[in-house]
């Protein structure tokens, strides 16, 4: 592990907000465990993707603009040989603090089905797999998914120094992709084929992943298609955002 990754790990550790936000997933866990379809509940580890994106973007977006705004990322672009470590370590950093909230959500699921919601983690479910594969399967899914919103973050984070209004953007994207997505697929038959693929689209695989039947019909793409498409968004947010943060004046 380089130094300047190591210094954003060791900063990031000791950020309250980065143990205060895995209480919070527990906490919103458990508030959903009331609801019905224990089978479902369980296969979205309770609805934890929704509770991760938005301490991802609010996380995200503070890691990175915070240091614009008090002037902290002259130091780390001093110290550091090259502007690509700066951005790519705070990106490393990101992503793994998203795969630990997504194990942390496997484990408060599996300790809130042996307690409040029993389920037959081996019983047949979606897709012809077992309930347990089911979860591991949407899990991997949704890391793909929360990857792209981390890469909207940070293009958004070399746009605009303010973590209000990042975080503002941030969540605005979650909230309100679904409904720009549906209007630009919808809004005329001839450019359908090419407005299928916009972002907007890609932010709803987990979603349909869990319930295709009921989102198939907005975004027009398999599960295989919307998987591609972040994947391409994710490499393209992240050159975007990079190639801002190398001709960024600080």
């Amino acid at each position: 592990m380089s130094k300047s990754l190591y210094r954003e790990f060791y900063k990031f550790g000791h950020k309250k907000l980065t143990w205060f936000a895995s209480l919070l997933l527990l906490v919103f866990m458990i508030l959903i465990s009331d609801y019905p379809s224990n089978r479902l509940l369980a296969m979205l580890t309770y609805d934890s993707p929704d509770a991760i994106m938005i301490i991802l973007v609010i996380v995200g977006a503070t890691m990175f603009s915070m240091e614009f705004q008090n002037n902290a990322i002259l130091t780390l672009l001093y110290k550091s040989p090259r502007t690509l470590s700066v951005y790519l370590d705070k990106f490393i950093t990101i992503f793994i603090y998203n795969l630990i909230l997504h194990a942390l959500a496997i484990i408060f699921t599996f300790a809130l089905a042996a307690t409040i919601n029993p389920v037959s983690w081996f019983a047949v479910y979606q897709y012809h797999q077992p309930l347990i594969v089911n979860m591991f399967l949407a899990t991997g899914v949704d890391i793909l998914t929360t990857t792209l919103i981390i890469s909207v973050v940070f293009l958004i984070s070399t746009l605009i120094n303010s973590n209000a209004v990042v975080v503002t953007a941030g969540l605005a994207v979650m909230f309100f992709g679904e409904a720009i997505s549906s209007d630009l697929t919808r809004g005329s038959s001839a450019l359908t084929p090419l407005a299928k693929w916009n972002p907007f689209n890609t932010t709803m695989l987990t979603h349909q992943y869990v319930n295709y039947a009921g989102y198939y019909d907005t975004t027009l793409l398999s599960n295989a298609q919307l998987a591609t498409g972040a994947l391409a968004y994710i490499l393209v947010f992240f050159a975007c955002g990079y190639l801002i943060f190398r001709k960024k004046r600080f």
